[in-house]
């Protein structure tokens, strides 16, 4: 199995390399972001992640708005054989932090220093901002501060802890156990990893995820606890289960194995300025930043919900006009709240109207972004066909229309039965200037299941079904996982006048 060389990971300044999470069909803006924004080189990408080697801080990551999870990544190998017997895979397992340490402790220099660089920057921050309220001795209680709340930002939002893992059958045992036994072993684990290593001041936990075939013959806790000892007997690091320094995420499946360490407690998904969560803030990223939106512009969302398209337009592109509609007091009352939580109040304007009555005149708009409702509260049936036709008719010819679209939407505005193209779920592919695939031509014959086709193809085909409707042309698609259901995100151009 073939692990990511650790050769030029000396530090930030000679780039590390990361990985982000995204939702399906995200790839392709995540690595728009990632190329020209944190200046990344060696980008690939698999479904729902992303790699890149870049020399950002963390304050540049953070910045990352099509990015669900951020991580430093220790190893990237291919996945393990499951018909081998339970033994030699527990022991392919162990040989994860066995036979690369290096790779390891790399990473863990890496980690420390971007913490203490950005721990040194906030400080500065500070400082600066309140030059003359400093006490004698205040800076060495801040920075004390400042260290530890970015060592607690490693600790992952969801509790998927190796508490969990003890109470799952052990590798070497067939039957099970109660959680005081399970805790007592774990415990002369430590004491036996104790007294054969020397320990530093290093705690940690694993997270494991687990899909695919191998989900089917491990559980992520019996995965959790074999890294996890092996780790403590390589390192001689102390396992904390409920506060510990250091997060090790893992996820085993048909096409890799990934190893990395979460930089950031919150996921990057999570604003901090949005107080309501209406439509994922990664899609309504990913729609406003396929807009072209100019400084200057008019920018309407008609069926605004809780305004999350606006914020994220809005945080991004400040100088610009934006309007938001929508028929319900609840959504603009929740919208009205997002405004005020973000400071975006006197950015854009609210407005109670329906989507279908516009009180704008024609070729107002220069762009307009929407994510159309739909599910079992929203029967918008032929009114899809209507709503689009108000839209065209207020948009300036040459404007942008983005739209979030259900399979029926697009069935009713392309007039035909839409033959079912699956959501790409598997694989590893790269249809982008300057990236490379994430396994080497060789190694894919070991993958079992392929990708079937690129996200350019996909998406391609996707265009291709969609006729013009009006003066409204499409020029980009994007099949997008909303969780349990599937997406189109479409974007049009208008480029005539109706009538004409």
């Amino acid at each position: 199995m073939a692990a990511v060389p650790a050769g030029r990971r000396s530090g930030p300044a000679a780039g590390a390399r990361f990985f982000c999470t995204a939702g399906r069909g995200l790839e392709p803006f995540l690595i728009r972001e990632v190329q020209p924004r944190q200046a990344g080189t060696w980008v690939e990408y698999i479904s729902g992640k992303v790699f890149f080697t870049t020399c950002s801080d963390l304050n540049m990551l953070k910045k990352l708005k099509s990015a669900e999870r951020l991580f430093l990544l220790i190893k990237k190998q291919l996945p393990f054989n499951v018909s081998l017997s339970k033994g030699k895979i527990f022991n392919e397992m162990q040989r994860l932090t066995n036979d690369d340490p290096e790779s390891w402790l790399n990473a863990i220099s890496i980690w420390k220093n971007l913490l203490e660089l950005d721990a040194k920057k906030v400080k500065l921050s500070q400082k600066n901002a309140n030059p003359l309220k400093r006490k004698v001795g205040e800076n060495d209680i801040i920075a004390k501060k400042l260290k530890t709340a970015q060592m607690q930002e490693i600790q992952e939002s969801k509790e998927c802890q190796m508490e969990k893992q003890i109470e799952e059958e052990t590798p070497e045992q067939g039957s099970f156990t109660t959680k005081r036994d399970k805790s007592q072993e774990l415990q002369n684990d430590v004491a036996e990893a104790v007294d054969t290593h020397n320990q530093n001041d290093l705690t940690f936990r694993v997270s494991c995820r687990c899909s695919g075939a191998i989900a089917k013959t491990f559980t992520a806790q019996e995965v959790g606890r074999v890294i996890g000892i092996a780790l403590m007997k390589q390192f001689g690091w102390k396992a904390d289960l409920r506060n510990p320094n250091l997060e090790i995420f893992i996820h085993l499946s048909d096409i890799y194995s990934v190893v990395g360490i979460p930089v950031f407690r919150v996921p990057l998904a999570s604003r901090a300025y949005i107080k309501t969560a209406g439509l994922r803030s990664t899609i309504a990223w990913a729609m406003a930043s396929l807009a072209e939106i100019k400084a200057g512009a008019v920018v309407l969302d008609p069926m605004c919900g809780l305004g999350t398209i606006l914020l994220e337009a809005a945080k991004e592109w400040p100088d610009v006009y934006y309007v938001g509609a929508d028929v319900s007091d609840s959504q603009l009352l929740g919208a009205c709240d997002n405004l005020k939580a973000a400071g975006l109040k006197d950015k854009i304007e609210l407005l109670k109207v329906s989507v279908i009555e516009l009180p704008l005149p024609p070729e107002s708009v220069d762009v307009i972004i929407s994510d159309i409702p739909f599910g079992k509260k929203f029967k918008l049936g032929k009114d899809i066909k209507h709503i689009i036709q108000e839209m065209e008719r207020v948009l300036r010819v040459g404007g942008t229309i983005v739209l979030l679209l259900s399979k029926d939407h697009h069935r009713r505005l392309k007039g035909c039965e839409e033959s079912s193209v699956p959501l790409n779920s598997k694989g590893s592919r790269t249809d982008k200037p300057g990236s490379t695939e994430c396994l080497n031509p060789e190694e894919k014959a070991a993958v079992p299941e392929p990708a079937s086709s690129s996200f350019a193809a996909s998406n391609q085909e996707c265009l291709d079904r969609m006729p013009p409707f009006g003066s409204l042309v499409p020029v980009e698609c994007y099949r997008v996982s909303l969780g349990k259901t599937d997406a189109l995100i479409y974007k049009y151009k208008k480029s005539h006048s109706p009538g004409q």
